[in-house]
């Protein structure tokens, strides 16, 4: 089986190289040449095009920024749709509009392809790893065509029909970034009440309020670099994302809009480029108080392929 793999940046980089470890023949694209280089150092094949990335594959994974970009990608002048589609599979990545992508995925299955979904979570050293989720959703036939390659990349959980895997990375990430925020007013106020942030911590892990972000993501915040691997530009994109859904499905979401409103508070204060965590910075530095802790954390962007090691 030949796969091909569309957007080569953090995660999706990491996880065509996984692609490639398990033995795959492998043909890439990327909006920047260069971001290829290492893929083809080891055995890639560059593709100009979308169209000409699925023309050579059996199988093409698209891993892109946002709505805008994976439109693009599927319906441009040179998109897949402008490729030979029939009988082909397309694994979706990108967190995305689930309306728009049930539309995209409609037109590839009237070109004769399977489309999936199977938008990631478990940041970018889970990719490198190869064990981050993914919520698949499609048909029976097109997930049995993407199953070796889902399971190259990371850990499938079906969630139904396709668009579902939008839908639960959404709200995955509603309950991230709401923690992200609260996370950084709960050791503020902790911290000027007296307990230090390194006490706080290791008194709140495997108690009710533990979670992966607080397991994997505070370390950036004792460390001061916030996690500059996943940049709040990502952060306000997906959470436009999740206040069209929260606004199309008519439900209260008040916790959302307060942390939305946060993040862009952050983004106008330090730039898009800034770490996902750096919304905690902004409560830092509104109360006076700083959480640096010393440690010996091991950065995301710095994780090791076991094969690698």
């Amino acid at each position: 089986m030949k796969v091909g793999f569309i957007g080569l940046g953090n995660m999706g980089g990491a996880a065509a190289r996984n692609i490639q470890r398990a033995g795959f023949d492998l043909i890439v694209h990327d909006l920047r040449r260069e971001a290829a280089n290492n893929l083809i150092a080891h055995g890639a094949t560059w593709a100009d095009t979308p169209a000409d990335t699925i023309n050579q594959a059996d199988i093409v994974v698209t891993m892109v920024f946002g709505p805008k970009q994976v439109e693009q990608v599927v319906r441009g002048e040179r998109g897949l749709l402008a490729g030979d589609c029939h009988g082909k599979g397309w694994i979706d990545s990108t967190t995305s509009s689930p309306m728009l992508m049930r539309e995209l995925a409609a037109e590839f299955g009237r070109a004769g392809g399977l489309p999936v979904d199977a938008p990631v979570t478990g940041s970018v050293d889970a990719a490198i790893r190869g064990d981050m989720i993914m919520f698949v959703g499609g048909t029976e036939a097109a997930i049995a065509l993407a199953r070796p390659v889902l399971k190259a990349m990371g850990e499938i959980r079906l969630v139904g029909q396709y668009g579902n895997g939008y839908v639960a990375k959404l709200v995955n990430n509603q309950l991230w970034k709401i923690h992200a925020a609260a996370i950084g007013e709960a050791m503020v106020a902790a911290k000027k009440a007296g307990l230090e942030p390194g006490v706080w911590w290791a008194a709140m892990k495997g108690g009710a309020a533990d979670s992966f972000v607080m397991q994997h993501d505070v370390p950036s915040i004792f460390a001061g670099h916030y996690d500059p691997s996943f940049r709040l530009a990502l952060c306000l994109k997906d959470l436009s994302l999740i206040d069209e859904l929260v606004q199309k499905m008519g439900t209260r979401s008040e916790l959302t809009q307060a942390t939305y409103a946060r993040f862009r508070e952050a983004a106008a204060r330090y730039g898009e480029d800034a770490g996902e965590m750096t919304v905690c910075k902004l409560i830092e530095e509104d109360a006076g108080v700083e959480l640096r802790v010393a440690g010996d954390w091991i950065p995301p962007w710095e994780v090791k392929h076991p094969n690698d090691q």
